[in-house]
Formats: structure tokens, sequence, C-alpha cells
């Protein structure tokens, strides 16, 4: 695997920056958990170079969801032969996250899930993104009745539960931190309305 940064200066496109088009489902995923990179596996045609800056896209409809920079480039050999099974490999990691608050990209044409993309649309992308907001201190609670013997079996069940139902089924209450009263439910990433009296 060569990943010699100054082979950037040999390259014939021109192009150091790119789409890259979010896999199916990745999009959920990534409002679910914090990931710090975005790894690629398979995806043929041109690739980007170790340091090119990436706008990542969510589809249907096309949204720019984060940027990032290319921080590993390579192939993922199998264990064993055959060579022929060799895929790329493509990881970035990300410098600017927006999937809870994405901007349109409607004007990109995108061919494939990696594509060379002009300087002046990226930093047109960049500048609707904004700068990130300001961050502040939250609290997360996540509350289970626990039915147990003792303290350390109901640990033990609540991390089991936690485990198997996760962030797409189990409610996680946050607050600004000092501020209990605005205490708000989330489930699957969005908000989640857990009073049943106020369901129509």
């Amino acid at each position: 695997m060569t990943t010699d940064t100054a082979d950037r200066t040999t390259r014939t496109d021109g192009a150091d920056t790119w789409a890259v088009l979010l896999p199916p489902g990745r999009y959920e995923a990534e409002r679910l958990v914090h990931h710090d990179t975005l790894e690629l596996i398979g995806a043929e045609g041109s690739q980007p170079r170790l340091g090119d800056q990436v706008a990542v896209l969510a589809d249907a409809p096309s949204r720019l969801v984060a940027l990032g920079r290319v921080t590993d480039v390579g192939d993922l050999c199998p264990e064993e032969p055959p060579a022929e099974r060799v895929e790329p490999r493509l990881v970035i990691t990300y410098t600017r996250r927006s999937f809870d608050t994405p901007v349109s990209a409607d004007a990109l044409t995108v061919e494939g899930p990696v594509t060379p993309l002009d300087p002046t649309a990226f930093q047109a992308l960049a500048d609707q993104l904004g700068p990130p907001p300001p961050r502040q201190s939250w609290m997360v609670s996540l509350n289970l009745p626990i039915e147990a013997v003792s303290p350390a079996e109901a640990v033990r069940e609540f991390w089991a539960y936690v485990q198997e139902l996760g962030p797409r089924e189990l409610p996680a209450f946050v607050w600004p931190s000092g501020n209990e009263l605005a205490m708000q439910a989330f489930v699957l990433g969005e908000e989640a309305n857990q009073d049943p009296e106020e369901d129509d």
C-alpha cells in the first residue's frame, strides 16, 4: 500500500476536492452514533489521494452532511488469494459534521460513490455549511426499570438491554447542563414524544 503524500505532486487530473456519496443506510447510522471517520470499500474509478478534501453527501434528495479529509488510501486485501478480490479502500476523517442540519446539494451532478468535484463548487458547499456552532455541555441520561436480585445484576441487565435495543429503540434523554426543565427525548436520532397523553 502506497501512502506517500509526494504522489500528489504527480497527479494529472488536477482535482483535490471530491464528492463522496454515503452508502445506503450509513446516513441513519451516522445520526445514531458518533464516528470520527467514514470508510469506503470497493468504490471503483478515480480515487482521492491523502490530504484531499471531501464533501460527504446523502442521497434522495442530495444533501451535504459533512466535510472531511482523506487520511488513508490503499487496498483491502483478503487473507487468502486470489488477488483479483483486492478491493480499493478509502478512509475520510470528518472535519465538519452537519448530519442533523444538512444543506441542499441538488446543483451537483454526482456520478457514482466518488466523484471529482470542482474546487469552486466544493467551496460554495462549504460556505453554505458555515462555521460549526459553539459547543456546550449537555446532560444525557438513559433510564430503564430493571428487576434484579442485586445492584450488580441490575447493571448487567441494563447493559444487556442497551446492547440489544440500542439507539433505534431506547429513548435517550438530553438537556443543557443546568436546565433539566428543557429535557428532550431522542429515538433514532430525532426528538420523540414520550408523553402518551400528548399523542393524537
